[in-house]
């Protein structure tokens, strides 16, 4: 029996920070949810040449490429919404590492633009896949969570770059709310 599928989607990855390696490596290293997908390359502002014997390819190149069918968006938060938007007018599928973009109203122009367009467009929220999710979203079926805190105690992100500062917290209140559903904010402050 031929497991092999027998179409694959060229795919590119957008960033080759830390969500972007790990898209890379997750690419080069396919496990069966991965079997459909051909990495083509990577686009990077950055000139690098290569990653693991991954090509690094010009932004430009990646839009007009008939090979590159779906784009993987893991850049920088501020850069999602011009990506996901060029990308999404090059007739290639979409997706995009959480947050898609700040704002609601550029959210939904975004997701009007990739019906029009015929594609799909999904924001991904990783960490929502992890294993230790899983394992909190089991321990917690029929509890309540009547009152608790969340202390976010990274390190501020350039503002200019990923959003404003209780941007970088989201992710954790997503999980919340997906643990007990709606939450309601008591107060919140910011120490630097």
């Amino acid at each position: 029996m031929n497991t092999e599928p027998e179409r694959k989607f060229g795919v590119v990855a957008v960033g080759v920070g830390r969500a972007g390696s790990v898209r890379i490596w997750d690419l080069r290293n396919p496990h069966a949810s991965s079997a459909f997908l051909n990495l083509i390359g990577f686009v990077s502002r950055q000139e690098l040449g290569s990653i693991d014997e991954v090509p690094q390819i010009s932004l430009e190149d990646a839009l007009s490429s008939q090979e590159v069918e779906v784009a993987f968006i893991c850049s920088e938060s501020t850069s999602h919404e011009d990506y996901i938007r060029q990308f999404l007018n090059a007739g290639k599928h979409v997706l995009v590492e959480y947050p898609m973009t700040p704002s609601w109203v550029a959210a939904k122009d975004l997701w009007e633009l990739a019906e029009q367009k015929g594609k799909v467009l999904h924001e991904e929220h990783v960490e929502l896949l992890m294993e230790e999710f899983a394992f909190l979203k089991k321990e917690v079926v029929g509890k309540d969570l009547l009152k608790g805190s969340l202390l976010f105690t990274a390190a501020p992100l350039e503002e200019e770059r990923f959003g404003f500062p209780a941007f970088s917290g989201i992710s954790r209140l997503t999980w919340l709310v997906c643990l007990f559903g709606e939450l309601s904010l008591m107060s919140a402050t910011l120490e630097e």
